[in-house]
């Protein structure tokens, strides 16, 4: 329909590279809350704990089967596909995440995740990128081979398809190592064009993120030993280790050990008191995965990572990296506040599941749903963790005091309150730091958890606002943090943006609660209250009234060209000062277009600039304060393709006033 008013329609699309992470950028039960009763998921949605017997044999059918599961998902002669994971529902419901090669090469950007029913059948697939993967040539100009960084840690180039940003192309990549500049090592992968040489992407690797502990009381350690000779050893959970660096920056350092098993005494003069925390929040990471989720390790394969503490000279940070698999931890400013809280040992922990799961590349908005998805199952750890000491928070860092003066390193209910992250999406946020740009994520997460405006939950007051000013209703961490983590490891892949997290978790609360459920509007609801997507009304459509107007006829965008799709609206005053602007449109590369909204009297109002945008399709929304505009008349959406070879259609496009 064009330029008609209609009912707002409920989106819920199912559609469908990261080593390393650090955190920063440099028992009470008493609640006061307006979530929402809790209802129980669907068991049958619910991933099942495998053995490692009986994840290796279905990792074996998916491998023997990866011939045949290319095929019919239409991939060329020269792609194969490497099984890289596998989750199994109760319900019989078989997840599998794919690596793809061509023609012997890895293709970056070119992971998916194929859906499989009880019977065998492919139900769903989502795909890192929709362009069909292809180049002309696999051989590559020696004179644009990178050389070997000198640096410790770095790698040799390797050829590459590089599809993460739309067109495939023949790159190499390299990671390049060294010391960020607050000592945080570094592992700088880069890929650039094999034929010209231009640089395509960059992301860093390492992602900053009984005993006496410092944080958490006193707590029980899972180790191992007898008479008189034990090591931080958790037999019970895949064998994680602790260690001390003794102010090191390589290696492993020194197990420790202890004549009596009583480690630490509560105070940072201790060298074994940081190593109880990080030991005991491992051991809470490793668990709540478990018994929660039913995953059995971050790999799934019941063999943990190693935890290594006093890292360097007061070095105030933390962080995962995948080349080790293992999580570091720093002494703090004057070596006298280690960051080994529960949150921060589960945020780092956490990287590694989403680089063994999603993949999400940590730049753009993949990076900031990276870091966030790290703050959200970081939260989730402390409320189940229930230690009196370390109460559940919708806090990042409380306990580590990191900038000195008692406050917290981030806030999901209002990430503003930081002074640097973004309380809700716009376009151009994949462009920040990414610990900023994961505040929508955080903020989209407590708001489905606990609901807007002012509450207290577990003593803590939190006051959070939403982008529309409307109210958000929550549903429960219990079902938030199953709707995140079933997006995450079911739904996601490496190139995956907010507007991408959206149909993912949609698709993650129809699966677990059902598609017309209080849980599935509660996503909707609380994705529109951080500026992503379109407010649900309890019909399962969207809000009702004579403010939307809608586009739904498609307009081919020419290659390159110009193309404005219409609409007519009849409504009396001005435009306001939020006009919303939600934008649907199909295409091989969105970084090679140009956006804009024209106004009855001609004015234009950028929506997006072509860029080196990850990713294809452009579903996105827009707020434009249009307030000098009369609202009567014929706007227009234009869209221009700047470049050759990749192409694309307006699907649908609305205005809502």
């Amino acid at each position: 329909m064009i330029g008609r008013s209609t009912p707002r329609r409920r989106a819920t699309a199912t559609g469908a590279l990261v080593a390393a992470s650090a955190l920063l950028a440099v028992g009470l039960q008493s609640q006061v809350s307006t979530a929402a009763p809790q209802a129980e998921p669907d068991p049958g949605a619910l991933s099942v704990k495998l053995s490692p017997s009986q994840r290796a044999e279905l990792l074996r059918d998916a491998e023997a089967d990866s011939s045949a599961t290319a095929r019919a998902l239409g991939l060329g002669a020269k792609e194969k596909l490497v099984v890289r994971d596998v989750i199994k529902n109760a319900d019989g419901t078989v997840h599998t995440r794919y690596e793809r090669t061509y023609d012997g090469l890895p293709v970056l950007g070119g992971d998916l995740v194929v859906e499989e029913s009880p019977g065998g059948a492919v139900a769903e697939v989502a795909k890192a990128t929709a362009a069909r993967i292809a180049v002309p040539s696999t051989s590559a100009p020696a004179s644009e081979k990178p050389s070997k960084a000198a640096a410790e840690g770095s790698t040799a180039p390797r050829k590459v398809v590089w599809a993460a940003d739309g067109k495939p192309v023949l790159a190499w990549e390299r990671v390049v190592g060294g010391t960020q500049e607050d000592g945080t090592p570094s592992e700088l992968h880069i890929v650039t064009d094999a034929a010209t040489g231009e640089k395509l992407a960059e992301w860093e690797g390492v992602h900053t993120g009984t005993g006496e502990s410092m944080y958490s009381g006193r707590v029980s350690l899972g180790t191992s030993g007898s008479g008189g000779s034990y090591t931080m050893t958790d037999v019970n959970r895949g064998n994680h280790r602790t260690y001390d660096l003794n102010g090191g920056s390589s290696g492993t350092g020194t197990l420790f050990s202890d004549a009596d098993d009583l480690w630490g005494n509560g105070s940072p003069s201790n060298r074994q008191t940081a190593g109880v925390d990080a030991h005991y929040g491992a051991a809470l990471t490793w668990d709540y995965y478990k018994n929660v989720h039913g995953r059995n390790g971050i790999r799934n394969d019941g063999k943990a990572p190693y935890s290594r503490v006093h890292y360097g000279n007061a070095y105030v940070n933390a962080f995962w990296s995948d080349s080790c698999f293992c999580m570091t931890y720093g002494d703090g400013a004057n070596n006298s506040r280690p960051l080994t809280s529960i949150d921060v040992a589960a945020h780092e922990m956490t990287h590694g599941l989403t680089s063994n799961t999603a993949g999400l590349r940590y730049s753009g908005e993949s990076g900031g749903l990276n870091e966030a998805t790290s703050d959200i199952l970081a939260a989730a750890v402390e409320f189940r963790a229930n230690n009196s000491s370390d109460v559940g928070d919708y806090l990042i860092g409380e306990k580590i005091d990191i900038r000195g003066n008692g406050t917290p390193l981030r806030y999901m209910d209002k990430p503003s309150r930081d002074g640097s992250s973004k309380d809700y999406w716009y376009s151009g946020i994949g462009g920040i730091d990414v610990h900023y740009s994961s505040g929508p994520a955080n903020h989209f997460f407590y708001l489905l958890s606990e609901g807007s405006g002012a509450k207290t939950v577990n003593g803590v007051s939190y006051d959070s606002p939403t982008s529309d000013g409307k109210p958000v209703t929550g549903i429960g961490i219990a079902a938030a943090e199953k709707i995140w983590f079933k997006a995450l490891t079911e739904k996601m892949t490496s190139t995956t943006t907010y507007a991408g997290a959206r149909t993912a978790t949609l698709s993650a609360a129809a699966d677990l609660f059902g598609a017309d459920s209080v849980q599935h509007k509660a996503v909707a609801h609380a994705w529109a209250a951080v500026n992503v997507g379109s407010r649900p009304d309890e019909g399962g459509g969207e809000e009702p009234g004579d403010n939307v107007f809608e586009n739904t006829d498609d307009h081919s965008i020419p290659d390159p060209g110009t193309v404005e799709s219409p609409i007519t609206v009849n409504r009396s005053g001005n435009a306001p000062s939020t006009l919303k602007v939600d934008v649907d449109i199909v295409h091989t590369y969105r970084g090679d277009l140009v956006i804009d909204l024209v106004a009855p009297d001609g004015s234009t109002y950028r929506l997006k600039n072509s860029s080196w945008d990850s990713g294809d399709d452009v579903r996105a929304s827009y707020t434009v304060n249009a307030s000098s505009e009369a609202a009567s008349g014929t706007w227009k959406l234009r869209v221009r393709d700047v470049y050759r070879s990749d192409s694309g259609y307006i699907d649908s496009w609305k205005l809502t006033f």
